[in-house]
């Protein structure tokens, strides 16, 4: 039995490492957890704060695995359940033997017939026992495991019950690894600033936007931002002044994503902003382009913004390079630039003559020759 333990606590953590990311690790390692204690289901689910400043707190369920009842999903949008917290540390007086109720590392034993949240889920599921142990990270509790049986099966053995924290522990450990991965992601692939996506998130997307298109016609839109009067607000208010002005302006190009389904909202770096959308009508695009010029000339200190928006409906064929279509949507935003236009530019057959006729010369050259200047120092185009 110890050796088949083993072999469990093993198979779950060979089956967490194999994934790409947390919730598919999460979804391998409850339902290898299931599988070692004979369960029909299990969840894992995080705790977290309830909305409102209640200070109460609830469980976000992260993954279902196993027999799903119908309201029940693998991986829900927004499934919660009560909490009934575990103790964050150990009693004052020492640390509480292995098992003992005071532990953290303890597991729960719940059956229908009994009382509190666990017993009414149960009853609500017609389902038997269940196991809860806590998922431990950073100090606390993190989250939690649990573990059904249904109704024909045994109850939980003490045994399984002291085994159930190993199993917590490994998926804690697995779960830690691939919020490290994630946390680093987001440092690789976000403004410092203004927390939107950075350039190189913009690369990825454009590269996997660009698949679509060719495989599917999907429609790429690219909205090219440059905030106005930035250096005039640095030169007279200081650095510290125009940062505030830059976040406040992420803010409305982010609520302007928000109304594109699987937009991307960035900062190029400096004044520079886009917004990438797939699959969008490129007149929801226009309006939503038209809502950030509006929104950007409320800002206080704000002399509005500069949009360009380029579409592949403007494209002869399947669009090849995600650089043209930025050239494209930069051609816009230097004519609104220009005119001083209070409503974003569109990119038409015009500019793309004009694009694919300097498409052979260097990028550099070909946005000095739309810009008709050179450059600031830093920035290639």
């Amino acid at each position: 039995m110890a050796e088949q333990r083993l072999w469990a606590v093993v198979d779950v953590a060979r089956g967490m490492a194999a994934e790409r990311g947390l919730v598919e690790a999460a979804l391998a390692g409850a339902d290898r957890a299931r599988r070692a204690l004979d369960g029909s289901f299990a969840a894992i689910s995080v705790r977290e704060r309830e909305p409102g400043g209640t200070g109460g707190l609830r469980l976000r369920v992260l993954v279902n695995v196993g027999e799903l009842t119908a309201d029940e999903q693998p991986v829900p949008d927004a499934e919660f359940r009560v909490d009934e917290p575990f103790p964050d540390a150990p009693p004052p007086a020492g640390r509480a033997a292995p098992g003992a109720p005071d532990a953290p590392e303890a597991a729960r034993l719940a059956e229908p017939d009994g009382a509190g949240p666990h017993a009414s889920w149960l009853r609500a599921r017609g389902r038997g026992s269940a196991l809860v142990a806590p998922i431990l990270l950073h100090g606390g509790v993190w989250g939690e495991l649990r573990v059904a049986r249904g109704p024909a099966q045994p109850t939980f053995t003490p045994e399984e019950m002291a085994f159930a924290p190993a199993l917590a522990a490994v998926l804690a450990a697995g779960l830690a690894q691939y919020e490290r991965l994630a946390e680093t992601r987001r440092l690789a692939f976000s403004d410092a600033l203004t927390g939107l996506a950075n350039r190189r998130a913009v690369d990825h997307a454009l590269a996997e936007a660009l698949r679509r298109h060719r495989s599917a016609g999907a429609a790429l839109t690219l909205v090219v931002c440059d905030v106005n009067g930035l250096k005039r607000v640095n030169d007279t208010h200081g650095h510290a002044v125009g940062d505030r002005l830059l976040i406040r302006f992420a803010r409305v190009l982010s609520q302007a994503a928000d109304g594109l389904p699987g937009a991307l909202a960035a900062r190029l770096g400096g004044d520079e902003f886009c917004l990438l959308a797939v699959g969008a009508e490129p007149a929801d695009v226009e309006r939503a382009a038209a809502e950030v010029c509006r929104g950007a000339a409320a800002l206080e200190l704000s002399e509005g913004v500069a949009c360009g928006v380029a579409s592949t409906v403007a494209v002869p064929g399947r669009l090849r390079s995600g650089r043209r279509l930025f050239r494209l949507a930069d051609a816009a935003q230097y004519r609104a630039k220009a005119a001083r236009s209070p409503s974003p530019v569109v990119a038409g057959a015009r500019d793309w003559e004009r694009v694919a006729a300097l498409a052979g010369g260097p990028a550099g050259r070909e946005r000095r020759a739309f810009r008709g200047r050179r450059p600031p120092d830093g920035r290639s185009g």
